[in-house]
């Protein structure tokens, strides 16, 4: 007799506008009605769409990146009920796979203009850009930057349980006295409530209560302490177990956002290779567990799947809290990290790579992040190991340097 497959808990439509799918839904907010039930020890497949809804499309052009719409975003699929969960419990989300819809074989990696926050090296590298990766199983190349093919280590940026009106209400007002704060940036810093383009999934045709998610709701762009959310942690992948707070009662569960592959750090906004998928997940849930682990934001326990490569198979290259100027910073490992990634892209440089073509591969590919030191004053050292299986040619230091026409990625027309 065969065996009988997982129950979908949510399928998604990709001809079909998200907006118009009532089991996703682009804000955090606990009124946000449930778009389904899952008892505890069941193993459920969860459909979703790409972070932006389908906005950018399988092309040549970065007009999608430099117009792309981020009031609308992150679509998540849920919130999902998890029966007998209640405030002061942990959700246990044992991760079993992730996949990408057979549908939809492709993703995409991306640069924003600047004025949508462009990434980690927007400063130096402020043009809308693309990279159309395809899935080959578990392997993916680009033919818009040609000579590298890798393993991807598929996962969900985004896992969390719905805030609580009282955690929601921390979250504004800790992020609206930031916004506050920084009147002199020339970029923002947080976004606050948006009420345009919210969709409160099966919640969406109540005029009162999209008005109040719109009014109240976080926005779902950064990962925060109280319940995890947009993390990016690459890590999470196949056979990783995630524990998360909850704060409301079912945990109001929410998943999307999934990336094929991601370096540490995703450098540029929409840095991972994003695409639409299915993810296969059992549910357990901790009785009273934020007390028993002493829980103050979400921890989790790796699995066992990601790319190998043999020792000394990665190159490491090193930044310091010292910019691309001559400046010199207290300890400030941000500065330290942005260094480590452009000495990794005047490396690359030299084989034929144009800068974003870099700059994108090192947001998808398996690089290794890591921060070496943070107390010998006044520098911070960070380091970025770069896999050299991943090419078609030899980066090692001693070999040859041959430049090649490496094409380009797509670039907005304007």
């Amino acid at each position: 007799m065969p065996e009988k497959g997982h129950r979908y808990a949510a399928k998604v439509d990709l001809k079909k506008p998200a907006s118009e799918q009532n089991h996703l839904h682009n804000r955090w907010h606990p009124d946000i009605p449930a778009a389904g039930k899952i008892t505890p020890g069941e193993t459920v497949k969860i459909e979703c769409v790409d972070w932006t809804g389908g906005q950018i499309g399988n092309n040549d052009s970065a007009d999608d990146m430099r117009d792309v719409d981020l009031t609308k975003i992150h679509y998540l699929t849920g919130p999902f009920e998890i029966d007998t969960a209640e405030p002061g419990d942990v959700l246990v989300v044992e991760i079993q796979d992730v996949q990408p819809l057979e549908e939809q074989p492709w993703g995409f990696t991306g640069v924003f203009s600047r004025d949508n926050g462009g990434g980690f090296l927007d400063e130096i590298y402020p043009k809308p850009a693309k990279a159309i990766w395809d899935f080959e199983g578990i392997h993916c190349s680009s033919r818009h930057i040609p000579g590298v093919r890798f393993a991807g280590l598929i996962h969900p940026g985004i896992l969390g349980c719905a805030p609580s009106a009282e955690v929601l209400n921390t979250w504004n007002t800790r992020e609206k006295q930031l916004i506050a704060e920084h009147t002199h940036m020339t970029k923002p810093v947080a976004q606050p409530p948006e009420p345009t383009n919210v969709h409160a999934g099966n919640g969406n045709s109540d005029q009162a209560l999209r008005e109040k998610v719109g009014k109240e709701g976080a926005r779902t762009i950064p990962g925060r302490p109280e319940h995890g959310g947009n993390c990016d942690i690459k890590n999470l992948s196949r056979g990783s177990k995630v524990y998360l707070p909850v704060h409301v009662k079912g945990a109001k569960f929410s998943v999307g956002d999934l990336h094929f592959s991601q370096g540490d750090g995703e450098i540029s906004f929409c840095g991972a290779i994003e695409m639409a998928g299915v993810i296969t997940i059992k549910f357990s849930v901790m009785k009273g567990g934020m007390k028993k682990l002493d829980m103050k934001s979400p921890i989790y326990i790796p699995g066992p799947v990601e790319p190998q490569f043999g020792p000394g198979r990665y190159i490491y290259f090193e930044g310091f809290s010292v910019d691309e100027h001559g400046k010199q910073y207290y300890l400030d490992t941000t500065v330290a990290y942005r260094q480590t990634s452009l000495r990794v892209i005047e490396y690359l440089r030299r084989y034929g790579y144009n800068d974003y073509q870099i700059y994108l591969l090192l947001s998808c590919a398996p690089v290794q992040g890591h921060v070496a030191g943070i107390v010998d004053i006044p520098n911070s050292c960070t380091t970025m190991g770069l896999p050299i299986d991943i090419f078609d040619f030899d980066i090692s230091p001693h070999a040859e340097v041959v430049k090649r026409d490496m094409g380009s990625c797509a670039f907005a027309s304007s």
